[in-house]
Formats: C-alpha cells, structure tokens, sequence
C-alpha cells in the first residue's frame, strides 16, 4: 500500500522553473509521445512532464531514454539499469540513483544494487552487474588508446547509448527535478523496505518485452552524425538517435546564442571528464569573455553541461530576466546538457557508420 501510494505521488511531484504540460491538456506531439510514455512506463513520468514546454525536445528526450534502455535485443534489462544507476551516481543525481537502483532491486538484488548506490561497485557480487557498473561509472572519461570495451560488437549500440541517453537525462533531471525521488529522512532499512516494494510495482514496466523503434516516427528523418556512429550498429536506435541529434541542435540554434555554444563546445574540447568541484570560479572566468547580454545564459549552459547539480534558482533567475518563455529555458539546458553527452558518445562511436537515417 506504502509502495503504490509513493509511486501514485511520483507524478504529482514538483517541477522546478517550468510549467509542465498536463497530460490532460497535451496535444500534438506532445500528446503523442505522453501516450507512448504512459503507456510503457505506467505514468507519465517527470522527466517527461519537465520537457514538455518544447515538444520536439520532449520528443528527443523519449528517443534518448526509451531506445537505448527499454528493447533488450542484445543486452538484458539489468546490465542496462546498473549501466544507468551507475552513470546517475557519476552526475551525482540522487534521483537518477533511487530510481535505476530500485529497478535493480527487482531485476538483480538490492544488495548489488545498494553497493553502486553508495559507490562500491567492487562489492556487486555479480559478475555481469559490477563489470557494467564499473564501465558506466567511468564512462565518461575518454578510453585509452587501443583500450577494448568490456562488452562484445554487438552490445555497443545499446550500452553506449545508455551511458549518452542518461549523462542527458541526468543533467535535465538535477535542474528540473527534486534531488531525490523517496523521501531523504527514511533510515536505511525502511528505504530498502521502500524499494523493494517500489519495484514490485515497477515489475512490469522493467520485464516487459519492448519493441524496438517505436518513438522513431516521432520526430522527421535526420543524417547520423559521425559523433553517434556508435549507434549505426542498430537500424532503429541509429534513426532515434540521428533524429534526436538534429532536435537538439536545432533547440540550441533557437536558445542559446553563437556565442555561448562555441564557448562550450571550446570547453568541451578540452574536457576528459574531470569533475569541476564546488567552486564556480571555472565558469565565472569562462562567462567573463562573453558579451554581457549573453553571459546569463552562458552560466547557465556551462553548469548544466559541466556541474549541473549547481544549477539554482539564481542561475535561472538570471537566465529568466533575459528570456522568459519556459520553451527557451527548457531549450538552453537541453542543448547544453546534449552537448556533454554528445561528446562523451563520440569517445565509443567507430568512424565509418553515418548517413540519413
């Protein structure tokens, strides 16, 4: 009873800085992809609803979540949840965390799933768990020359698109969403109570048999740029993710000025994954070279793509007193965050596989 009512609250909950689009009230595209979340995940889940002021946006992140992770033609639905757990630890994404590791709760064990909730991966006792984990952890970092991935061909499309899908997904969330999804207070042995019964009732969204590609008509035909080759093993994940790429670069070209996206891209060149710390000095320094018109929104692209856990009500205030749509807002942290993901995919993508798909 606890477990259905806390899962029920889920899509009650809060988001910050934006006025979601209703389920009620969806219409066109954002309908469409609604109905599609709705049904595969029994609600229309935050992560969502946060989108939702930008449809094709909204679209894109659907695409980037729901192909990678939910068909499991090559890779089992658990290697994919601690691949993602893993990857929201790495964000320091506390609500990422709660609901990848209740997903292991019930796909694998919560004792694993608990040892890469508190950053122990070497603890999971099962083999296939750890090595996913221990890989998703630290995919960030760029792979040594000539290092082999800890996975067969076949898999690269699936778990690299996991590890892109949620270094997205877990920037959107810091900004947009509560920083956990169960309540903070709960101690250790009630919260593993809680998630054991959290993924009792998420049994059938996580066994569930998915077909593959069906957010693909979403959004228009797009070429595969070089960066998400790592995709063109998969003909339905290559098309979501060209066509997702195109959503998000178009929603930078609409919010984010020149200006701040060769700046970030300038950063990202330099970027091996290296944490930034607490300080924002880094940023401050970086927004100094920028016209003063567009240092607001370079802060605000610069934390979301780098440190988006220090993303505040400041920073978006800020953003807000230069342009106030909740579309422009939701453009200019998706593109940045997009930006950090994208870069971090073109570490796995082979050099050869592009073309419109």
């Amino acid at each position: 009873m606890i477990a259905r009512r806390v899962a029920s609250s889920v899509v009650q909950r809060q988001v910050s800085y934006v006025s979601p689009v209703s389920p009620e009230a969806a219409r066109g595209l954002v309908q469409a992809v609604y109905a599609q979340v709705a049904q595969e995940m029994r609600l229309v889940v935050p992560p969502a609803l946060l989108h939702s002021p930008s449809p094709e946006v909204l679209a894109a992140y659907w695409m980037f979540m729901r192909e990678p992770l939910l068909p499991t033609e090559n890779v089992d639905r658990a290697t994919k949840e601690a691949v993602a757990a893993a990857v929201s630890v790495a964000n320091i994404c506390p609500y990422c965390v709660d609901m990848h590791s209740v997903g292991l709760y019930e796909l694998s064990s919560e004792d694993d799933a608990e040892a890469i909730v508190a950053d122990r991966i070497a603890e999971v006792g099962d083999r296939r768990i750890r090595e996913a984990a221990e890989w998703g952890r630290t995919a960030h970092q760029p792979p040594a020359s000539g290092a082999v991935l800890p996975f067969p061909e076949a898999d690269r499309p699936e778990l690299v698109g996991v590890v892109v899908g949620f270094h997205y997904v877990a920037r959107m969330v810091n900004v947009f969403l509560s920083n956990f999804l169960l309540p903070p207070g709960l101690a250790p042995r009630a919260r593993r109570r809680l998630k054991r019964g959290l993924g009792w009732v998420l049994q059938g969204t996580l066994r569930e048999a998915r077909e593959p590609g069906r957010s693909v008509e979403l959004l228009p035909p797009a070429p595969l740029p070089p960066e998400a080759g790592w995709a063109a093993g998969s003909r339905h994940l290559g098309a979501a993710m060209a066509r997702a790429y195109a959503a998000f670069d178009a929603a930078g070209e609409r919010a984010v000025p020149a200006s701040v996206r060769e700046l970030v891209e300038e950063r990202l060149d330099g970027w091996r994954g290296e944490e930034t710390g607490l300080s924002r000095q880094w940023c401050e320094r970086l927004v100094a070279r920028l016209p003063e018109a567009d240092r607001a929104v370079g802060r605000l692209a610069l934390l979301s793509a780098f440190a988006s856990y220090q993303v505040d009500e400041e920073v978006v205030a800020e953003f807000r007193r230069h342009r106030r749509a909740d579309a422009a807002l939701v453009d200019a942290v998706a593109w940045a965050s997009f930006a950090a993901a994208r870069r971090i995919g073109s570490w796995y993508a082979p050099a050869d596989a592009t073309g419109p798909l």
